[in-house]
């Protein structure tokens, strides 16, 4: 479980394609200063696990490597990534720690793409305070963004602006801008989107073809 704070820009080392899965290197000093073998890590939202043994991770190199399956190449947009690509970066989080996002799993639902960005207000020397990016919107998860509510763009937590039937809006400070690749990104660019998945529980209950058919006197009895 993640909380869609990023801790670090990190960056693709190399990528080695295995059959139809891949092998990736990753470097990030941060989330690799207490890494383990088999804990998880979020690469640009989507949970991978870190498969260096103790005396790798020793080196002090500030690398790890994790496998990435066809399912995952799949759904997600990690396909793209190149030697060179950064990265947002998050460690699973701590029981107990403070929750500055939401509850993220780290489970892609969909991909979208970068449609505008537009800068809000500019500081004396031109620089935007801050931006709003709209994103494309799969109808298979239109229902679960609303207003105000949350969705995690490339592992990082954001709070809907604007909530449209084929796209939403995002408002971004300038920390996400510099702290995260949602700075850098260009009209076009695929994002990995997770929507909250508390709104997946309470649709899924809420659904009565999943539930348990009601009790009659007689059965109760």
């Amino acid at each position: 479980m993640f909380t869609g704070i990023i801790e670090e820009l990190g960056e693709v080392v190399s990528i080695e394609e295995i059959g139809d899965s891949s092998r990736i290197r990753l470097r990030g000093p941060v989330v690799c200063s207490d890494a383990r073998h088999g804990d998880s890590i979020a690469v640009n939202g989507v949970c991978l696990t870190v498969l260096d043994g103790p005396e790798q991770l020793a080196r002090g190199t500030g690398e790890f490597s994790a496998d990435v399956m066809a399912e995952t190449l799949h759904r997600s947009s990690l396909g793209v990534l190149r030697p060179g690509s950064r990265v947002n970066l998050e460690r699973a989080m701590a029981l107990g720690a403070r929750l500055g996002g939401h509850l993220v799993q780290g489970h892609v639902d969909a991909t979208g793409t970068l449609l505008s960005r537009e800068p809000g207000d500019l500081d004396a020397d031109g620089t935007p305070r801050w931006e709003v990016l709209r994103f494309s919107l799969p109808p298979s998860i239109t229902r679960y963004l609303v207003e105000k509510g949350s969705i995690t763009v490339d592992g990082v937590s954001l709070t809907v602006v604007e909530a449209a039937l084929d796209s939403f809006t995002v408002s971004l400070i300038p920390a996400t801008l510099a702290l995260t690749t949602l700075g850098a990104k260009t009209v076009g660019d695929p994002v990995n989107l997770e929507v909250d998945v508390l709104a997946k529980y309470v649709e899924r209950l809420l659904d009565t073809r999943t539930l348990p058919a009601a009790l009659t006197p007689r059965d109760a009895s």
